[in-house]
């Protein structure tokens, strides 16, 4: 069959034959399902909304979800192990380590992470470290000084 070939199914002309009305006996529900219909819901309990209907409201409107993504810090992560790319003694702030390369993007700070073994004493000043970050900088003799982050008030000011 080639697509050329195909054409449309010709519409009916004339009403089906043998239709049957319906029974409304058919249809009602037999007695024993009956006693066993869930009872009505008193008014005061309908005004509150169901969990289907309040599921069936966020996918309409995802506004309505609680969703407090925006409201997290999100933070350009460096592993302990990178920072062996500086010198010995050196300091180590945010712009440092993005004129290395280590943190890129729009972030809003910058977390040190413990992954690796760091070999030299370094002044590390950041927005968040690890634990195990900053038990590894200062067993080799290094600080750690952590930046304040802004208030709300503050920033408004």
């Amino acid at each position: 069959m080639r697509l050329h070939n195909l054409k449309p199914v010709p519409a009916r002309s004339t009403a089906p034959s043998g239709s049957v009305k319906a029974n409304p006996a058919a249809t009602a529900k037999p007695p024993v399902a009956v006693a066993r219909a869930r009872p009505r819901v008193p008014a005061a309990r309908s005004a509150s909304v169901s969990k289907a209907a309040r599921c069936r409201s966020s996918a309409a409107f995802p506004s309505a979800v609680s969703n407090n993504a925006r409201f997290t810090t999100a933070y350009s992560p460096v592993n302990v192990g990178d920072l062996n790319q500086f010198e010995d003694g050196a300091r180590v702030d945010e712009t440092a380590l993005r004129s290395v390369g280590l943190a890129n993007g729009p972030k809003l700070g910058i977390k040190i992470l413990g992954t690796g073994d760091l070999t030299k004493k370094l002044v590390v000043i950041v927005s968040a470290i690890s634990a195990s970050a900053k038990t590894k900088i200062e067993a080799k003799g290094g600080s750690v000084e952590l930046i304040a982050k802004k208030s709300s008030a503050a920033a408004k000011k």
